[in-house]
Formats: C-alpha cells, sequence, structure tokens
C-alpha cells in the first residue's frame, strides 16, 4: 500500500438519522486523520426531518445538502422520485466536490441514489454494513445493489465479509471491520430515568391498514410495563403506525439524540420492535430484544435476541422470555468497538490505484 501525497477528501454521505449516528465514529476519525479530509454530505429525510441540526450540534460543518423527499409525500412512487432526484443532485455534488472516496452506510434510498451517482460518475466508493442481510421494505435488494456498485467493501461480521466474496467482489477489497454502531458503547452510562421497554417499530412496505394493526398489537403488549415509545421512520406504511400511537393516545418521542438513545437503551430492560438496534447496539450493552415480524429477517442475532410474529399474544410471550435472558456471556458478532478507526486508517493508507474504477466479477 502506499499513500497519498496529499490529503485525500472523503466524501461522507447520511441520509437519515437511522444512519448518522451509526457514522459519527468514523466521521471523527477521518476527521482526525492527518492525511484525510472530511466532507459531509447531507441529504434525504434529514433535510425533511430537520435532523441534519443533530449533526451539526454534533461539532461538524455540512458541507453540502442533497434534496431528495418531499416533505408530506410518503409511499413507494414518492421514493421513486426522490431516488431520481437524489441521483442528479449527488453527481452535481460529487463533480464539485471532486472526492478521493464516497463514504456510505447501508441500504435506505438515499445510499443507492449517492452510490449510483458516484459509480456512474466515476467516483470510488466505499459501502459500510456491505453482505448483510435484512428484508426491510425493500432494503436487502439495495443493499447488495449498492455492494455491485462499490469498489471498497467495510463489512460489520465475518459473515458479511464470505456473502460479498460469493457476490463476486475481489477479495483483497473486502475487510471486515465491524460494525461502527459498536463504537463508544462501553462508555455509555445507563439513563436513571430509563424505561423497562423501549418501543421501536418501523413499517415493512404494507398498506397502512395492516401496518397499522401490527402496531395497536405491539402496543397493548407493551402497555403493563413502563415503556418509551418512539416514532417510526418515514418509509411507507409509517402512517399507518402513527395513526395506531395517536389511536391509543400513546405518548411518543420523534427524535432522540444518539447518545441520549443509548443512554437509555443500555438502562432499559428490553427494546421491542424491529430496529436493527436491537440486534446491534443493544447486544452491545446486554439489554434484551424481543424482534417482532420479518424486518431483520437474514441479519446475524447475536443471543440477546428473542424472535416473535406480530400480535399481541406472541409479543408478550416474548418479552417475558426476553425479561429472563442471562447476557453476561453474550457473544457479538458486529466486532468490538474499532470500527471507525480501521475504516479511517484504510482510507488514508490503502493504494487507490490498486482499486480500479471500472469494476470486474471474479467469475
Amino acid at each position: 500500500m502506499t499513500m497519498a501525497s496529499k490529503r485525500r477528501t472523503i466524501a461522507v454521505v447520511t441520509g437519515s438519522r437511522a444512519e448518522s449516528g451509526l457514522l459519527l465514529s468514523t466521521m471523527r476519525a477521518v476527521r482526525a486523520h492527518p492525511r484525510l479530509n472530511l466532507v459531509v454530505v447531507v441529504s434525504g429525510m434529514h433535510l425533511v426531518s430537520g435532523s441534519w441540526r443533530d449533526i451539526k450540534s454534533a461539532g461538524f460543518t455540512i458541507d453540502a445538502k442533497v434534496s431528495m423527499q418531499v416533505k408530506g409525500k410518503s409511499g413507494r412512487s414518492a421514493d421513486v422520485a426522490a431516488l431520481g432526484k437524489g441521483i442528479t443532485g449527488f453527481g452535481q455534488t460529487f463533480d464539485r466536490i471532486k472526492p478521493d472516496v464516497v463514504l456510505v452506510l447501508g441500504d435506505r434510498i438515499e445510499v443507492l441514489a449517492a452510490a449510483s451517482a458516484a459509480s456512474v460518475g466515476g467516483y470510488r466508493l466505499a459501502h459500510i454494513h456491505g453482505g448483510d442481510r435484512a428484508e426491510g421494505v425493500a432494503d436487502e435488494a439495495i443493499r447488495h445493489a449498492v455492494s455491485k456498485l462499490a469498489h471498497l467493501h467495510l463489512p460489520a461480521t465475518a459473515q458479511s465479509k464470505r456473502r460479498l466474496a460469493r457476490m463476486g467482489e475481489q477479495p483483497h477489497h473486502i475487510h471486515h471491520v465491524g460494525s461502527p454502531a459498536i463504537d463508544g458503547l462501553g462508555l455509555v452510562e445507563p439513563a436513571n430515568d430509563a424505561p423497562e421497554l423501549i418501543v421501536m417499530q418501523h413499517p415493512v412496505g404494507e398498506s397502512d391498514k395492516q401496518e397499522s394493526a401490527w402496531m395497536r398489537a405491539t402496543l397493548l403488549a407493551t402497555k403493563p410495563y413502563k415503556r418509551l415509545v418512539l416514532m417510526p421512520n418515514r418509509d411507507p406504511g409509517s402512517d399507518g403506525i402513527r395513526r395506531a400511537i395517536a389511536g391509543l393516545r400513546v405518548q411518543a418521542i420523534d427524535h432522540l439524540p444518539r447518545q441520549r438513545f443509548l443512554s437509555l437503551l443500555k438502562g432499559a430492560k428490553a427494546i421491542v420492535g424491529n430496529s436493527s438496534a436491537g440486534l446491534i447496539e443493544a447486544a452491545g450493552m446486554r439489554t434484551s430484544c424481543v424482534n417482532v415480524g420479518p424486518r431483520q429477517n437474514g441479519r446475524e442475532k447475536p443471543g440477546n435476541v428473542i424472535d416473535c410474529a406480530y400480535g399481541r399474544g406472541p409479543i408478550s410471550a416474548a418479552i417475558r422470555k426476553a425479561l429472563r435472558l442471562d447476557l453476561r456471556r453474550l457473544h457479538h458478532p458486529y466486532g468490538n468497538g474499532t470500527a471507525g478507526g480501521q475504516i479511517a486508517n484504510l482510507l488514508a493508507t490503502i493504494d487507490l490505484r490498486a482499486i480500479p474504477i471500472r469494476k470486474q466479477n471474479t467469475y
């Protein structure tokens, strides 16, 4: 590997609060590295909800904004329109910034838009959390599509690394770094006012009526406990979940800063719903997880996870089981909390000339 004679510009793209918190440790490590120049590009739901201000509050400069979604419009057709708008916007932004590497995480439409613009525009793309499996709405298809566009792979688990190689990606371009979601969890103090349960259920793309019925069952199952309910993301079906919350007159929080969320999660007895935080961050802090429905199907699940079907009865039974788990010897497949530093070092030292823009499958 060779060092670049000038500082490399790393354009970190974030489209929602779902991945911006996970990217913070990597952004800090990139900013601190003497051979790297951090450029932060915010897009998507950050601009609709205003959550980009959390990134600014964390001490980062917002270097560019790429508008995609339109407030008040949701559903698959709206996502298609936002995707097209995003590709154009990212293309123009990258041509202005001229990054050495575009860095993305995960599987949302903002990530696909940025990845498409980077690949077609001739910029090297690095992808964190590629090779995972999880159904979501269109998450799995988007994640694997981004992997095929990416030039450098930064998977969170050994299994994901092997999966990327089986997809035809060059093995020497795949680096198992762990999940940046684990970084810094050991320093989190449990909140004194933590609830027994945190309820966090996102849509899986079904009708608003069906999503509402499922969320109503979850709310009824968790009612006997001291709980904190968080609003869902804005994926198709989210209006139904919000309708169930309003219909049962449940007080819910739309957004928590990441450090506050982690503190509450560490102090809670369990998280109930279908967020990846239950499988990754909760496991890292020895908090039980009741994983409801198919959204995380295929994702590696640590021993803190109890899977269950939608419905008041199955969820109630799963909660009782989760609260009895002994997590003192839990094995975590998502790393040891050093992902951000590993990623920054790779981006600074890897020989970019050995990573051709023009990709070729290994088979």
